[in-house]
């Protein structure tokens, strides 16, 4: 009898304690997806910064990503949003527990 309550009690204190890794894995991997996307934006917005935007009509585009690193990022499209006076690069995932949107903007009067 006693070891079948100590059976129980280590079985009641394992289910929490393995639900709570895989929840733990799951958020790892959406703030590494984040991460890299971050990465592949802020490295773009730079190239678009140095006068690469002036490529781009006015509108919504999909932008064309050259970075190695996005073959790491589950499905999703980088957009580029050339308003008047801002420049506005963003990845969005299109499942959205793969990851958040990333956003990066600047305006075109503060050119470098």
């Amino acid at each position: 009898m006693d070891l079948a309550m100590a059976a129980a009690v280590l079985l009641l204190a394992f289910i929490p304690l393995a639900t709570s890794i895989g929840q733990e894995r799951k958020m790892a991997r959406t703030l590494y997806y984040r991460a890299v996307a971050m990465g592949i934006v802020d490295g773009e917005m730079e190239i678009l910064r140095a006068g690469e935007w002036r490529a781009f009509g006015a509108g919504e585009h999909e932008y064309p990503i050259r970075a190695e690193s996005a073959s790491q990022l589950p499905e999703g499209v980088f957009l580029l949003d050339r308003g008047e006076r801002t420049i506005r690069l963003s990845w969005e995932p299109q499942a959205p527990w793969r990851g958040s949107r990333v956003v990066r903007e600047f305006p075109l009067d503060a050119e470098p």
